[in-house]
């Protein structure tokens, strides 16, 4: 692999091949990155779900200050939005996940 290098005052520049260590350690940083891929997939993941839990959150309080009971359709949104999560175990499973429909 090759490296370009510049002389940010002079602005010359050259291009030469890693060394055996910068290409060992370019070969690890890119695998750690894909190591993590799962990691950074879920994790968009549950913020976003944990958005549209926060952005409901108003209705259950509302529910609860007038005494009155949410729709069991607009309960199981929400508990299939919890639930979202469970089971994926690839980056192309958290890639597939649609969120459920709001009632």
């Amino acid at each position: 692999m090759k490296t370009h290098i510049v002389n940010a005052i002079t602005g010359e520049s050259i291009v030469r091949d890693l060394t055996t260590d910068e290409q060992t350690i370019y070969d690890t940083q890119i695998a750690d990155w894909e190591a993590g891929a799962f990691d950074r997939a879920i994790l968009k993941l549950r913020k976003d779900r944990n958005k549209l839990l926060l952005d409901s959150d108003w209705e259950v309080t509302m529910a609860k200050e007038k005494g009155t009971t949410l729709s069991a359709s607009f309960k199981n949104w929400r508990q299939e939005l919890r639930d979202i999560t469970e089971g994926l175990t690839t980056v192309e499973e958290v890639e597939a996940v649609e969120f459920p429909s709001k009632p």
